[in-house]
């Protein structure tokens, strides 16, 4: 098929969240470091991260990574349905799954390059995977905001690799399970444009772009379950690897947590990562375990007579 462009990904989901990881055929990108590189993909090919990931190649709710080689290993570049990511928990633990389907994974331990840090996955011989994030920070607690239509909602603003607003208060009558998903993403909307609107930011003037509610667990190991409002409109299916991160770190500030001491998150499909932490020069190092599943390996064409083929916006 002469003028079409051909990209190979594969797929997986972790705890119900899928990620695509490009693997080959994607232009190469300008850069000495991820952040370069996730700047240069932004700027030139913002055409190609809508196609991968859009309808009707894909929906809101996934998430791309961009796999990369460095001289020390892999690199990546993480992706969603409204632009570019930080860092991605979830989508770290699919990309190390799909290096080991691949037959990549020359040992079970890589050090991955993203545009926020460089972080330590390790693949065990149950399959699941143990994430050592970036540092995870709790920079406000019990930040109160007045949210129209809601109220007083009091959260804390942490970072994890992405920037949250975990809510702690103000939503008490708010069941937290799939069938309400509809009125959870509702408010959670609300809350983040409540935080733009009143000018709330994280450091460097970063925008809280995901909110994290709360409520009482159902599976066995779980100490709480959430729901997590992901840029845009979607919601994270998995417990978030970033979401979790910035729970650990806001939960060592108030001492609910100790180090090496395991916390078991459930997310709004049932899923688990456990997580736990260790300090480092003053820091919080957050460790995430889950486990994700391989679900396609394909090839993507973008058809040049196809009106549609970098997604329906």
């Amino acid at each position: 098929m002469s003028g079409s462009t051909r990209i190979q990904v594969v797929d997986s989901h972790t705890g119900g969240e899928p990620t695509r990881v490009v693997v080959a055929g994607f232009p190469d990108l300008e850069g000495d470091t991820m952040a370069e590189k996730r700047a240069d993909f932004s700027a030139r090919y913002d055409h190609l991260r809508r196609g991968l990931i859009l309808e009707p190649r894909g929906s809101d709710i996934w998430v791309g990574a961009l796999l990369l080689t460095t001289e020390t290993g892999f690199g990546t570049v993480f992706f969603n349905d409204v632009g570019m990511l930080g860092m991605c928990g979830h989508g770290t633990i699919g990309l190390v799954e799909t290096l080991h389907h691949l037959g990549r994974l020359s040992e079970p331990v890589i050090h991955l390059e993203t545009p926020v840090g460089t972080v330590r996955a390790e693949r065990h011989e149950n399959g699941e995977v143990t994430l050592q994030n970036v540092a995870a920070k709790a920079e406000v607690l019990d930040l109160a905001i007045e949210v129209p239509g809601i109220g007083r909602v009091v959260g804390d603003v942490a970072y994890g690799g992405n920037y949250f607003f975990l809510v702690r208060s103000g939503l008490e009558d708010l069941e937290v399970t799939f069938a309400n998903r509809a009125k959870l993403l509702q408010v959670t909307t609300d809350i983040r444009q409540a935080l733009i609107d009143q000018g709330y930011r994280g450091e460097n003037g970063q925008i809280i772009d995901h909110v994290e509610v709360f409520g009482a667990p159902t599976q066995p190991g779980a100490k709480s379950k959430n729901f997590v409002l992901c840029p845009g409109t979607a919601f994270d299916r998995s417990p978030c690897g970033t979401g979790t991160s910035s729970k650990v770190a806001t939960m060592v500030a108030r001492g609910e947590l100790k180090e090496g001491e395991e916390f078991g998150q459930e997310s709004i499909t049932g899923s688990i990562f456990y997580a736990s932490f260790q300090s480092k020069d003053g820091q919080i190092l957050p460790s995430i375990r889950g486990r994700a599943y391989i679900t396609a390996q394909s090839t993507l064409i973008f058809d040049e007579n196809d009106p549609l083929r970098w997604g329906i916006v």
